[in-house]
């Protein structure tokens, strides 16, 4: 309904407002609407009004504006009714009049609070002079007096959804109420909840709007995703099942559910239901490829998984030579130490899909990410015979072999994936930090360096240097480091730790340390490395039986390491347990003979 057309119809009201109204002065702010100084009997005076009134109407229906304002406008001269106010306000928005139109229809508000049409006017102008709080204001106002208004409602949560989306979804909730499911304000509710992150009103609202249209395809899969979120399994099941059985062929159903099914480890439902793709022959061997790779891909962190996974790829082995499948069977034969069968599938690899890098590289990453750390170093290895060149696999391999302490076999990938990629923060401090274990202190220094002016707060690659510096015990450069990457990060359980360590080894700043080692346990209590550093901060300030507690357990826990089993030694002599500590000292020295000064606390059996 235009503008013209909705207003029209408070004609009729206006006529009795006009015929009750009282001839009691009221002063008008508008500069525009003055009183009569000619004085009048009360009857002539509303004759005139009401001939005014009607002539301001007419002209308004044919759409001229200025002179429906001037007929208002002298109507007002000799009444002062809300119901000419009202009409004097809706002319002069017509005719770009904020400043008056505004006045007079807070006016009409003020004479008659009893006309929605009035609040309605009144908020339409406070919107269009970008008054956005008044007019929710008048709005808020408006439905306490009239709660059944789906109008005002509306209006309101429009106003509402910028900034305070919650009280947009109690109005479009209220006119659902009012009205029933409607599919624009359920719309509205569903963008409103995903702007708020709550999964559970998306959920409700695409379902109240899938009772409008049960068949929509788009929506039963958005509700899909949003259970899946919620870990309403069950329910995104039995609506993938309803689907599947509408559309057998649509593959991205039978995939969602096999993917779901994974999650929960029943993996032989999973597999039932990719049964129903693998029998297909008239399905394509790339859509069976990408949907055993969600078998393969979950093999690699649960072993339970790899039975089916051989039988699904040994299945499609079968079916072709393709080299996709080659590849994950090369994986699969490396991962049960047949190397002759995993060189022999690589091999065909490498003659028939020598260009493909790509999947070299998600296969080694995907090892990587599940820290099955010597299966990337092995599948990557065979890669970089084809692929010299390629940053990735140098990159890739060279941190694999890196987490597995392979420093020097690891250093001349890294190097070449500087070469290759020289402004990536992660290779130049995966390189850097490789140099430091390698004691090429003064290069890793260089590249550290050139990662910091790339990004000069990063809080990895600070504490990499920092920890550089202070095993060349230049603990000025040391501490300013970690004193900034603290700034930066002050919850950073590394950076705590390594800093914490650094003062204990000095005996300094003994109880900041403690606090900061504390911080690091609260993120990680079973850490090796940050309960030896608590045992050693407990150590220097003397409380020896708390310090054996923490440090033993880091022996416990952690991989052998010739510095924590000499602290033990240390505090078992504190204790007055000599023999215990010279045998603990003699493992250290087994594990790292390069330490001078546990070899000097062997010959003189003491510290």
């Amino acid at each position: 309904m235009s503008f013209i057309v909705k207003y029209l119809s408070a004609i009729l009201i206006i006529f009795s407002l006009l015929s009750c109204s009282s001839s009691k002065e009221v002063k008008t702010s508008e500069e525009v609407i003055t009183k009569s100084e000619i004085i009048l009997p009360d009857d002539q005076r509303k004759k005139i009004a009401l001939d005014n009134f009607i002539d301001g109407n007419i002209s308004f229906q044919q759409g001229n504006y200025a002179l429906a304002l001037k007929r208002f406008e002298t109507a007002l001269q000799y009444d002062t009714s809300a119901g000419l106010y009202y009409a004097f306000a809706k002319a002069a928005l017509f005719n770009n009049k904020l400043i008056p139109a505004l006045d007079a229809a807070k006016k009409s508000v003020e004479l008659d609070s009893s006309q929605a049409d009035f609040f309605d006017l009144l908020s339409d102008i406070y919107s269009l002079g970008k008054q956005k709080d008044s007019a929710i204001v008048v709005l808020e106002k408006a439905i306490t007096l009239f709660p059944a208004n789906q109008n005002f409602l509306y209006k309101l949560a429009r106003l509402y959804q910028d900034d305070r989306p919650i009280k947009a979804i109690e109005m479009y909730e209220r006119i659902i109420n009012l009205i029933g499911p409607e599919w624009n304000v359920l719309f509205r509710l569903v963008e409103l909840n995903n702007k708020l992150n709550n999964t559970e009103g998306v959920i409700s609202a695409i379902s109240r709007l899938l009772e409008i249209d049960p068949s929509n395809v788009q929506l039963k899969k958005s509700l899909i995703e949003n259970l899946l979120i919620v870990r309403r399994n069950s329910e995104a099941i039995a609506l993938l099942n309803e689907l599947i059985e509408l559309y057998p062929d649509d593959l991205e159903l039978i995939q969602k559910k096999a993917q779901i099914l994974l999650s929960e480890n029943k993996w032989e439902d999973a597999y039932n239901t990719l049964n129903l793709i693998f029998n297909d022959k008239k399905i394509n061997l790339d859509a069976k490829l990408e949907l055993a790779y969600l078998f393969f891909e979950k093999s690699v962190s649960d072993s339970l998984v790899k039975p089916i996974v051989k039988q699904l790829f040994s299945r499609l082995d079968k079916d072709t030579s393709y080299w996709a499948v080659k590849i994950v069977l090369g994986a699969l034969a490396f991962e049960e130490n047949n190397d002759s069968l995993a060189i022999e599938n690589f091999k065909y690899v490498t003659e028939n899909a020598n260009w493909n890098v790509d999947a070299w590289i998600r296969l080694g990453a995907l090892y990587f990410d599940n820290k099955k750390y010597e299966e990337a170093e092995k599948i990557l290895s065979q890669a970089i015979q084809s692929f010299p060149d390629n940053y990735a696999i140098n990159f890739i391999l060279g941190i694999s072999l890196a987490q597995q302490s392979k420093n020097e076999e690891a250093e001349p990938y890294l190097k070449k994936a500087v070469e290759l990629n020289s402004n990536d923060l992660n290779t130049l401090s995966a390189y850097a930090y490789t140099l430091n274990q390698l004691k090429k202190d003064e290069q890793a220094i260089y590249y550290l360096k050139q990662a910091l002016a790339i990004d000069p707060n990063d809080v990895n690659i600070i504490g990499t240097l920092a920890l550089i510096y202070n095993s060349q015990r230049l603990f000025e450069k040391s501490d300013s480091l970690y004193e900034r990457a603290l700034e930066l990060k002050p919850d950073d359980p590394l950076i705590n730790n390594n800093f914490a360590y650094s003062l204990s080894t000095r005996g300094i700043q003994l109880e900041r340390a403690l606090r900061m080692v504390n911080r690091s346990l609260e993120k990680d209590s079973l850490n090796s490395a940050y309960l030896d550093t608590k045992g050693w901060i407990l150590y220097q300030l003397g409380r020896y039986v708390e310090a054996k507690e923490f440090i033993s357990k880091a022996v416990e826990l952690g991989t052998k390491s010739a510095v924590i089993i000499d602290h033990l030694g240390d505090v078992e002599f504190k204790l007055g347990n000599k023999q215990k500590a010279v045998q603990y000292w003699k493992e250290a020295l087994e594990l790292d003979p390069t330490k001078k000064e546990i070899e000097d606390k062997i010959n003189k059996g003491g510290i």
